[in-house]
């Protein structure tokens, strides 16, 4: 019948039990252990290792029952009489050193009519006394020593906090050489002289030059500092001790510094080799800069690192590589030449580098013939090594769960849009939100497209990404600087969605409130930071202060002046917005019209609806 649902079938739980010569012999004890206990109790109480029950009776009626004729047997044993009759058995205890014979001599009877079985269990008695008293012993020693081992155990590892944590890769862990790393073309070129130097270090000491003693590795997250570590490792074919400063630091004061020293030792025994700390940042903050004058653990261990870099003992075949992205925060005493002699800056990787990652981290992977890698790095400006890998990973793995057999170019689109923007998500929302979220995209990509110095459109869409209800996505160029007039355009068009919803329905919503944090920072920092505002080329970011009570740089009353400067920049921008979107109001609704049919416009649908953006520019002059 329909609703109601059937139980399903039981299945017995299958019981696995893993079997070892320590478990097997731990149950073999077991067993004999309850054998022979249960042995000695049976031998005590009256039972048969059978079950027959035998009943304890005086010596006197044992000897009646014989004297009658009613026993056919006696069996006798060292402290006891056991006879057998038709009814069953009873037996009765005796002294060990008295005779049956003359037991029942003196009682008047004639033995010799009754079959006698003389029965020895003296051994076996005294197999389960000396059993039964010495197992005892032997389980309370056993548990004793087993609760010894076990305090032995954690002060070894109470021992072994001062010993390093490092990861060793020796020459004969499988290599990751240069070719595996794209996009940082300075970066490799700037550590083949490491690896040379390791390879070939007499040339070098002829000269008398010294062997670099620290690579700092500065950039973004993701940008491959790491990867470039153990590349120039490879490359040279030295041992490579990998490490992140965190682990440095303990709970008992002075093991970090113990771990250093453990790890320049080790790095000793196999010199040449390299040395990787990975986020140093953790341990070589600035000295003193603590609200209570420093980390007393964490100056220590600086100060056995300083020491090992460049203490009396020359290190000569051991480079000491390390990565960052706060270089701001190091001690002084740590990033100068002596002990890191050598800085490496890594930025996000340019289109020709981005195509060269997306190549290598493609191997391996069906990918259709229309797949342009050029295209795709023109779009994904932005993306760190990291975030093209990931997507890559996405990509497979929708095209998997599609059932593809090959990765086409719309599964690289989705896995891009969902590194950036998140998964989409199926939020129930009603018709006048989506029509305010429809409004609010269009009026993004209008103030875009109507603006000289914006990048194109690339998509335009009202399905919820992450935490936004809708996305207006652009195709970035590659750019190393900002100019004052593409800023303020900017800013026009992260606030060209609260225009637009002011334009249409007189009213604003919090769905903008992104967009105002986002077009506020940028004015902030043009004004603190550029110095493209009316208070001049200066810079009132200032430095980060050192204690939380120190004065601030800047005063009350420049406060108040950044303040109005950031309120005059993002003014602007609204009023730029709201003069394109009113000329445009007819081309505003059409374009939401559309987002509400279709959901998303690519940038051909969007160039068709609205028109080439050279003509728009030439129709309208804001």
């Amino acid at each position: 019948m329909a609703g109601i649902k059937r139980p399903k079938k039981f299945k017995p739980t299958k019981l696995k039990m893993k079997l070892s010569w320590k478990n097997i012999i731990i149950y073999v004890f077991l067993i004999l252990f309850t054998a022979f206990l249960f042995f000695g109790v049976n031998s005590q109480d009256g039972n048969s290792l059978s079950g027959e029950k035998i009943k304890t009776v005086p010596l006197s009626q044992l000897i009646s029952e014989v004297k009658k004729g009613k026993v056919s047997s006696v069996e006798v044993y060292p402290n006891k009489i056991v006879a057998v009759s038709a009814s069953g058995k009873i037996e009765s205890f005796k002294e060990i050193d008295s005779s049956v014979y003359q037991l029942f001599k003196d009682a008047g009877v004639n033995i010799g009519q009754t079959k006698v079985v003389i029965k020895d269990d003296t051994a076996l008695n005294n197999w389960v006394a000396i059993l039964t008293g010495v197992l005892p012993i032997i389980l309370m020693v056993a548990f004793f020593w087993f609760i010894f081992r076990q305090a032995r155990g954690a002060q070894d590892n109470i021992f072994s906090f001062g010993k390093s944590s490092a990861k060793l890769f020796s020459k004969d862990t499988p290599k990751t050489t240069f070719a595996d790393v794209a996009g940082v073309d300075e970066a490799k070129q700037e550590l083949t002289e490491i690896v040379d130097f390791l390879k070939n270090p007499n040339k070098y000491k002829a000269m008398g030059a010294r062997t670099p003693k620290g690579v700092l590795m500065i950039g973004p997250s993701g940008t491959g500092k790491t990867l470039l570590a153990r590349a120039t490792a490879g490359e040279a074919g030295v041992a490579f001790f990998s490490i992140a400063g965190s682990e440095f630091m303990e709970m008992l004061v002075g093991v970090g510094a113990a771990r250093t020293r453990d790890l320049f030792q080790n790095a000793k025994k196999s010199q040449p080799a390299i040395i990787f700390i990975d986020e140093i940042d953790a341990i070589g903050r600035q000295r003193g800069a603590g609200f209570m004058g420093g980390h007393d653990e964490r100056e220590q261990t600086l100060n056995q690192i300083l020491v090992e870099m460049d203490g009396f003992t020359p290190n000569e075949q051991i480079v000491v590589m390390a990565a960052t992205n706060r270089p701001d925060v190091l001690d002084p005493a740590l990033i100068r030449p002596g002990r890191f002699d050598r800085r490496v800056a890594l930025e996000l990787p340019d289109v020709k580098g981005r195509e060269a990652i997306l190549k290598i981290h493609a191997r391996g992977k069906p990918f259709t013939k229309e797949v342009a890698w050029e295209k795709i790095a023109k779009r994904t400006v932005g993306f760190s090594g990291a975030d093209l890998e990931n997507m890559l990973n996405e990509a497979a793995i929708l095209a998997a769960r599609l059932g593809k057999k090959t990765i086409d170019p719309s599964d690289l689109e989705e896995a891009a849009t969902k590194v950036k923007l998140g998964p989409e998500k199926k939020r129930l929302q009603s018709e006048l939100d989506r029509k305010m979220t429809a409004y609010h995209e269009a009026g993004h990509a209008l103030v875009s497209w109507f603006m000289p110095n914006m990048d194109p459109i690339h998509r335009i869409s009202i399905v919820s990404r992450g935490m936004s209800l809708g996305h207006t996505m652009m195709e970035p160029i590659d750019r190393v600087h900002e100019t004052k007039t593409r800023l303020i355009e900017e800013i026009a068009v992260m606030l060209g969605g609260r225009a637009a919803e002011s334009l249409v329905f007189n009213e604003v919503t919090t769905g903008a409130s992104d967009d105002i944090a986002k077009a506020t920072e940028v004015a902030r920092t043009m004004v603190m930071e550029y110095g493209m505002s009316e208070l001049g080329p200066i810079n009132l970011s200032g430095e980060e202060r050192r204690m939380p009570y120190e004065s601030p740089n800047i005063s009350p009353d420049m406060a108040a002046k950044i303040d109005a400067q950031v309120k005059n920049l993002t003014d602007e921008g609204y009023k730029n917005a709201s003069i394109i979107l009113k000329k445009l109001r007819s081309k505003l609704d059409l374009l939401a019209e559309e987002l509400l049919k279709k959901e998303t416009l690519e940038s051909e649908d969007f160039a068709k609806l609205i028109g080439p953006k050279k003509a728009a520019l030439a129709t309208l002059k804001v």
